[in-house]
């Protein structure tokens, strides 16, 4: 998609600070974070939100969440805890319309989220 931030990150036009890439994965440092770790982990290829994904995406699914495990490793989460979050939609917090997991960690997550 021409237009879409996550997209033109994936697809290098864009430069972030890259944590983790594959063939199919891209994982890089928020621009505002909202902890003192807090990495985005997207697919390149252009995926609304986990609403669009189907039965022919378990491939997909499994390499972003098996992504996010290796930043956690990366960055040090793995002993304290961390949280994954995806937003989907607006009324669930979506700003970015390209599906991206949150791996935020480094202080204690309360609960509610908010």
């Amino acid at each position: 998609m021409s237009d879409c931030i996550f997209c033109k990150i994936a697809n290098k036009t864009i430069p972030s600070k890259l944590v983790y890439e594959d063939d199919q994965i891209v994982a890089f440092d928020d621009l505002r974070p909202q902890a003192p770790v807090h990495s985005l982990v997207i697919p390149k290829r252009h995926v609304v939100s986990v609403q669009e994904l189907g039965e022919q995406d378990h491939a997909l699914l499994a390499r972003l969440l098996l992504a996010c495990t290796k930043i956690v490793k990366l960055k040090g989460l793995a002993e304290n805890g961390y949280r994954l979050v995806t937003n989907t939609g607006r009324d669930g917090g979506q700003s970015v319309f390209h599906l991206h997991f949150h791996v935020l960690g480094g202080r204690h997550m309360a609960w509610p989220p908010g």
